[in-house]
């Protein structure tokens, strides 16, 4: 199975709670978490009057098609009450697919690699953490590298551990599904 890297960012509510949460949300559609990076703490990009990020990279195993990854991120960023008010706006969770192999695939809706993750400090130095060597199709550098020459200048501060993620209930209670139901 190819290794496919998901960025993941949240700056409201609880942020790490977000994260796991969305990680879990993932994993109810399929989406099975080998690896993540540990936590990093992260001045937004773009629209700037709102909340510092906690942000993540995980490594995911995916079966399907890019587009029905796309779509099971896009599910689990609802599950947890994502709002699309502006670009760059806050946000409970943003998921972005990274890298998937040495794929490249621009469609309607999706570019992997993505085409600003060389840009950022804050995707690259949690993707740095677990897959440094890892080759950028189009770039032909590694993560490591592109860390490197990276020009943006925000501060990527570390502020926790990596954590596991717990495997989907098998019984397929899945707890996104039940909130707001009584009884």
């Amino acid at each position: 199975m190819t290794p496919i890297y998901l960025a993941l960012g949240s700056n409201l509510s609880d942020r790490e709670l977000a994260l796991r949460g969305g990680l879990r949300e993932l994993a109810n559609r399929g989406v099975s978490t080998r690896r993540v990076s540990s936590l990093y703490d992260t001045d937004p990009v773009g629209f700037l009057n709102q909340p510092t990020f906690l942000n993540m990279v995980a490594e995911v195993g995916w079966e399907g098609t890019p587009e029905e990854l796309l779509a099971r991120c896009l599910a689990a960023e609802n599950a947890l009450g994502r709002v699309r008010e502006f670009r760059d706006g806050p946000r409970t969770l943003d998921i972005d697919v990274l890298l998937a192999g040495d794929l490249v695939l621009k469609s309607r809706g999706l570019e992997i690699p993505h085409p600003r993750m060389h840009l950022r400090r804050f995707v690259l130095r949690p993707l740095s953490e677990i897959a440094p060597h890892v080759i950028h199709p189009l770039m032909r550098l590694s993560v490591q590298e592109l860390l490197e020459k990276c020009q943006d200048v925000a501060e990527v501060r570390r502020v926790g551990e990596p954590f596991t993620v717990e495997p989907p209930d098998p019984s397929g209670y899945n707890p996104a599904a039940s909130r707001g139901k009584h009884g």
